[in-house]
């Protein structure tokens, strides 16, 4: 079984280094007449720095995921984990606190390892094509709040759930989904107000009119929110972006000031009509649902080969702790997430065409989202020529090209419409 469970990894990840392979000689070799939206917006220079942004980021993606891939034949195959799991134990400690120590001390590993390549991606690749806005220090700062909010979430997810198995060994699967669903419920609630402003400097919409404007969209699709706020996201890059953040009372409309500075009031309104599609579509809704379900059965499922005792002789260990075991199942997840990746991809873009025509049918025109559109790619030096099948593998959005042509035939039909 351990040779299977080898020759599955070494599959998955083959097949990855191929998407990746074929989208990087697809994109550099097959470049194909643009819509007409882009016209004037992006020229043959600006096609040659995507393609430069694109290569830097395949380029580090390959050695981040090489570097990952060695480190986990290392752990999971090498024998690194029984002697881990050796190493780590404790005589005397209880099960709550060996499971702290355990994990906590694999989640501080994992974030040195990956330190060097955060910093490279913001100060050598952000920084070239001029994304990049952050200073060190700020950096820094991130960081460490990164570490103590993760840390403070680290401990309450852990310990409960380790408290939750000692104390019902026998249906532990159960509460512990109960009680990360509570959490996860509850940070939708208390995240707009208590961990994004510890990164982000929230401030009601400086532009009074587009404001009044942006409450008549919201109005007009049915949405109440209680605020519309813009935030200093130009302080750490120069990418943009617009959402909604919370749940129920306390949801609000975030735009970045980076987006304000590269749309026109009709095309944001127009990308902001798109994201209230998927508020009325109920796509936040189904796909809370659709995580909460997979958790739950993730949850039976671990509980299942846990009880079963299979997972040490699968990896060829004689004995393995409940913690080890548990990084063991957590491995057979992602294999089974990257299996799940085409379905959930295919399932997005379909969400996402439904937003579009929304956007379309609540703003009159599909020309100002697919101008807007085009601008963003413009501005983020976004792929527009990827693979098919990476694209329809990975991408969570429709390619932007197919994208803007689809936006171009609604406004076409509703023209020959009216």
């Amino acid at each position: 079984m351990r040779m299977l469970l080898l020759i599955l990894y070494l599959a998955c990840s083959a097949f990855r280094f191929l998407l990746d392979w074929l989208n990087l000689r697809y994109r550099q070799q097959n470049r194909k007449p643009l819509p007409a939206a882009f016209v004037g917006q992006i020229d043959e220079q600006r096609l040659c720095k995507s393609d430069a942004y694109a290569l830097a980021n395949d380029r580090l993606g390959f050695v981040e995921a090489g570097c990952g891939m060695l480190l986990t034949l290392l752990f999971l195959f090498g024998g690194l984990l029984p002697w881990y799991d050796q190493w780590i134990a404790r005589p005397g400690a209880g099960f709550v606190s060996q499971g702290l120590l355990f994990f906590g001390v694999l989640a501080l590993v994992q974030m040195v390892l990956g330190l060097p390549f955060s910093l490279y991606r913001h100060f050598v690749l952000e920084e070239k094509f001029g994304f990049n806005r952050m200073s060190f220090k700020l950096w820094c700062s991130d960081l460490l709040k990164s570490l103590l909010v993760g840390a403070v979430l680290f401990l309450l997810l852990a310990s409960g759930a380790l408290w939750l198995i000692k104390l019902a060994p026998t249906s532990w699967w159960l509460w512990v989904w109960g009680f990360w669903a509570l959490v996860s419920l509850f940070l939708l609630f208390v995240s707009p107000y208590l961990i994004e402003p510890l990164f982000f400097k929230f401030t009601p919409l400086q532009h009074a009119d587009l404001e009044d404007e942006v409450r008549n969209l919201l109005a007009k699709a049915g949405v109440r929110a209680g605020k519309v706020l813009q935030v200093d996201a130009s302080k750490r890059s120069g990418h943009s972006n617009a959402y909604f953040t919370g749940i129920g009372k306390v949801k609000r409309v975030v735009l970045f000031d980076t987006l304000l500075e590269q749309l026109e009031d009709r095309e944001l309104l127009a990308v902001l009509a798109h994201e209230l599609g998927h508020w009325r579509h109920g796509h936040l809704r189904s796909r809370l649902i659709k995580s909460l379900l997979i958790a739950l059965l993730s949850c039976w499922l671990g509980f299942t080969l846990l009880r079963g005792g299979w997972l040490p002789g699968w990896f060829g260990s004689a004995e393995l702790s409940f913690y080890a075991q548990v990084i063991l199942l957590g491995w057979l997840a992602g294999q089974l997430g990257f299996l799940w990746t085409p379905l959930s991809s295919w399932w997005s873009r379909r969400h996402e065409r439904q937003a579009d025509r929304f956007a379309v049918n609540l703003t009159g025109s599909g020309r100002e989202l697919a101008s807007g559109l085009v601008k963003l790619a413009r501005e983020n030096l976004s792929s527009l020529f990827p693979h098919p099948l990476y694209a329809a593998f990975y991408f969570s959005h429709p390619p932007l090209v197919e994208r803007v042509q689809q936006l171009e035939a609604l406004v076409a039909e509703d023209s020959a419409q009216g």
